[in-house]
């Protein structure tokens, strides 16, 4: 017996192209990886999104992973008016955001692009400890590790995105 989908996740599979592509822009802002992930739609389980998710995320080049970190503010200065970033970095403690923002521009100026760390559940401290130790890695190595982060950022925000997708009041 198949179950259907959940709420959140039949509306998200009903959503139009523009729609779907907004929504999913809102968890990776690379194009290529929301144009897989819902050109694979309808989804019968968060499961199957998920495996969808690390697919794309998987087949993305460096150019669209350029792409998916330009959607992401530095750790220690979450987007302002932006919850989503605001929750994520909220391990963060104040005393931490100008060491933490130092080290982002020295990384970013050494790999071209900002620091990324899945932040969810981890504390200020322990991202810290995870620049210092990145910063010096080579361009490949830190490029499959960003592809590694991205792809539990996405996860966490598939998601909440078919979790917290409320009834339309019509």
């Amino acid at each position: 017996m198949t179950s259907s989908p959940s709420p959140g996740l039949a509306r998200f599979n009903a959503a139009g192209g523009p729609e779907a592509a907004a929504l999913l822009h809102e968890v990776c802002a690379s194009r290529s990886w929301g144009a897989a992930v819902a050109a694979a739609r309808p989804y019968d389980t968060l499961d199957a999104l998920l495996a969808a998710s690390d697919a794309a995320t998987d087949g993305l080049g460096v150019g669209d992973l350029a792409e998916a970190m330009a959607g992401h503010p530095p750790i220690g200065r979450p987007r302002p008016g932006d919850p989503v970033s605001a929750r994520e970095q909220s391990g963060v403690r104040d005393s931490l955001r100008e060491e933490l923002l130092d080290l982002n521009l020295a990384y970013q100026g050494r790999h071209g692009h900002v620091f990324l760390i899945c932040a969810t559940g981890r504390t200020g401290e322990e991202m810290l400890a995870a620049l210092k130790e990145r910063i010096g890695n080579d361009p490949g190595t830190e490029r499959e590790i960003l592809r590694t982060e991205l792809g539990k950022i996405n996860r966490i925000r598939l998601a909440r995105l078919v979790e917290t997708a409320r009834e339309d009041p019509s």
